[in-house]
């Protein structure tokens, strides 16, 4: 029988596995930090203990997300920034070691996404997904680059199975998602003598995410869950639960790591998700 896109997979409470005191006195940041996996996993930071900054270009939806890290019991701090903008990522970091102490974590979640057949895609479009998702990237992980040496820290990078398979409308992310997982490999290689370790996590599709809700309609998204080995599409916990480990004293000796979340959706390629995007699109 086939799980239902709708289920929640591994809900099951972080602080099963871990100790709710497992980051306690460290300072996580998250980038994007105000909705989706970004928020799922500030929350799950804060679940163990972590304090918790997030930057993002709605002060809005920053508060509003703020408000539900709070419930964890940590302190929070939000700022808005776009990650395009690097003086703005350094005030950010700069005024997070000011209120909450340090810079311990940081994860690159900022990302833009939209299906576009390549032949259709304007120039600028590329250029924006480009700039948020791989430029932003750099310019978080540069301006954080100090507080991190000091705190002997670690960065996590969200990037995508494009990075890795050809998927059909996809050019301008899996360029921007390429790019991620390489710089993660180079600063892993330049910034392991500082301490800094940094690895990538490759979210395959995850459940009531504004991503999904973009790249299919319900009825696609069924039919893509029922490919999926797994059965279902993973949930914004597994990731953020991912992201602890990586982040936390078990993971001190892995870096320059792609670590790979997606129920084994990437061993089947892209083929039959570009027969389905196209379906989907053609009814439109």
């Amino acid at each position: 029988m086939l799980v239902p896109t709708h289920c929640t997979g591994n809900n099951m409470d972080i602080t099963q596995y871990f100790s709710k005191n497992l980051l306690t006195g460290k300072t996580v940041c998250v980038t994007g930090g105000g909705s989706g996996i970004n928020l799922g996993i500030a929350k799950n930071f804060a679940a163990v203990g972590a304090k918790v900054a997030i930057c993002g270009r709605t002060p809005e939806k920053l508060e509003a997300a703020a408000e539900e890290i709070r419930e964890h019991g940590t302190e929070v701090f939000t700022q808005a920034a776009d990650v395009r903008d690097y003086e703005a990522l350094e005030s950010f970091f700069r005024n997070t070691v000011e209120t909450l102490g340090s810079v311990d974590v940081l994860v690159c979640g900022a990302a833009g996404n939209f299906i576009a057949p390549a032949e259709k895609l304007s120039a600028n479009g590329f250029k924006t997904v480009v700039d948020i998702d791989l430029l932003g990237t750099f310019n978080a992980s540069r301006a954080a680059f100090e507080h991190l040496q000091a705190s002997r820290g670690s960065l996590i990078f969200i990037s995508a199975g494009q990075s890795f398979i050809p998927y059909p409308f996809q050019a301008h992310a899996g360029a921007a998602k390429a790019g991620i997982d390489n710089l993660a490999k180079n600063l892993a290689l330049e910034w392991g003598p500082y301490g800094i370790r940094c690895n990538t996590i490759a979210p395959g599709p995850i459940a009531d995410t504004e991503g999904m809700r973009r790249l299919g309609n319900a009825q696609t998204n069924k039919k893509f869950a029922a490919l999926i080995p797994l059965k279902r599409f993973g949930t914004v916990d597994e990731i953020g639960q991912l992201a602890v480990f990586l982040a936390s004293p078990l993971a001190a000796y892995i870096t320059g790591t792609v670590v790979v979340a997606d129920g084994g959706q990437n061993l089947l390629g892209s083929g039959i998700l570009q027969s389905l995007w196209s379906e989907a699109m053609t009814s439109q």
